[in-house]
């Protein structure tokens, strides 16, 4: 009988995907055959010739899990299941069997699955397939996933613990992301303190790190559809600042903040060539990650010539303003893909440092 665990989570972006890649990361290092699957997936994706989920898809990748892909996916959840569902031509009792049989499968073969769920405990309630039936179902004990902070960490906590508990299914420990570094034992004692009548253990996830958060250059590309032209090796920089290159010339260079995202209008050829030539000194390397260029106006044929020879990254558009273009970026919240290396190896490593997978283990 494989082990379970759940990884639940108190509200979106808190870290839970995250948490898996740590997880199996550190479960790989002690046992042999550890499994993985998300049962209810909101977010399709097509791999290897299978409809998954995006998770799914970046832990198969990563840990390279493609032979048990089939099981791993059970449901995904397309734009129009949820009515299909109410409508009646998709039953509740048939997406149950499609889960169960995908986790029955990997039980055979795994002596730790991963559970991963979707979104807050209630996420699938429409489709009475819940994360706290799923888990129910399972037979899988909770690990809750929160942010950082205190009230409001508690408060999601208990409303996700009455909907585990009218599920009768238990929550064995919380598991506190993105604290603030210097205030990470504060928390944890104020955390374990608050919860302290329940029966529940406070275990310590990962501190904050924005380099975690924050967009590389291909999902960048990606997010505002635009080729990357110039350098494309550096697709999987990441981006750490958006400046808008809206002051003079010297002022946007003196600003310049480490691994910047520049935005900066077509029309400005002065600003556009000194950016593209300070590329091209390593002291500045670090400093600029790329450009986006909106614009209506045409960059200039010398101006071009400089872009181009430098090679300094860009993406050039005519089709919005800089005030839209840096709403987009900076509203987007980064999710990882398996071409992140670097941020992986930082996951694996901080999992490493700040995950006791011997007391989460032991809880299971």
């Amino acid at each position: 009988m494989a082990k379970k665990i759940f990884i639940a989570a108190t509200r979106q972006n808190c870290g839970k995907t995250t948490t898996c890649i740590g997880l199996m990361h550190l479960a790989m290092q002690k046992y042999d055959r550890v499994g993985f699957i998300k049962p209810l997936g909101p977010k399709p994706a097509t791999y290897h010739g299978h409809t998954v989920d995006k998770d799914t898809a970046l832990i198969a990748q990563v840990f390279d899990l493609k032979k048990d892909l089939r099981w791993m996916s059970p449901f995904v959840v397309h734009p129009d299941t949820t009515h299909k569902v109410v409508d009646g031509v998709i039953t509740p009792e048939k997406i149950h069997e499609q889960i169960k049989q995908a986790c029955s499968e990997l039980e055979k073969k795994c002596d730790l699955i991963i559970i991963e769920g979707s979104g807050h405990p209630g996420v699938g309630s429409v489709m009475k397939t819940s994360n706290a039936h799923i888990a129910r179902m399972l037979d899988a004990p909770v690990l809750m996933v929160t942010g950082g902070g205190l009230g409001n960490v508690v408060d999601d906590v208990y409303m996700g613990l009455a909907l585990f508990e009218k599920e009768g299914v238990i929550v064995r420990g919380v598991l506190a992301n993105k604290l603030i570094p210097e205030k990470r034992d504060r928390t944890l004692d104020y955390l374990g303190r608050a919860l302290a009548d329940e029966h529940l253990k406070v275990i310590g996830g990962f501190d904050y790190y924005p380099v975690l958060a924050n967009p590389t250059l291909r999902r960048i590309s990606r997010l505002l559809d635009m080729p990357l032209q110039g350098n494309k090796r550096e697709m999987g920089r990441i981006i750490n600042h958006v400046q808008i290159g809206a002051a003079s010339t010297q002022r946007v260079t003196e600003l310049i903040q480490d691994s910047s995202l520049l935005i900066v209008t077509s029309s400005r050829d002065e600003l556009l060539v000194t950016l593209a030539n300070l590329y091209k000194i390593p002291a500045y390397r670090s400093l600029i990650v790329g450009l986006v260029i909106p614009g209506v106006a045409p960059v200039s044929t010398i101006t071009q010539m400089i872009l181009d020879r430098s090679n300094i990254p860009y993406m050039r558009t005519k089709e919005k303003t800089t005030a839209e273009l840096y709403g987009i970026i900076t509203d987007d919240v980064s999710k990882i893909t398996a071409d992140d290396s670097e941020k992986l190896s930082l996951i694996c490593s901080l999992a490493e440092m700040y995950i006791d997978f011997e007391i989460l283990d032991g809880l299971f």
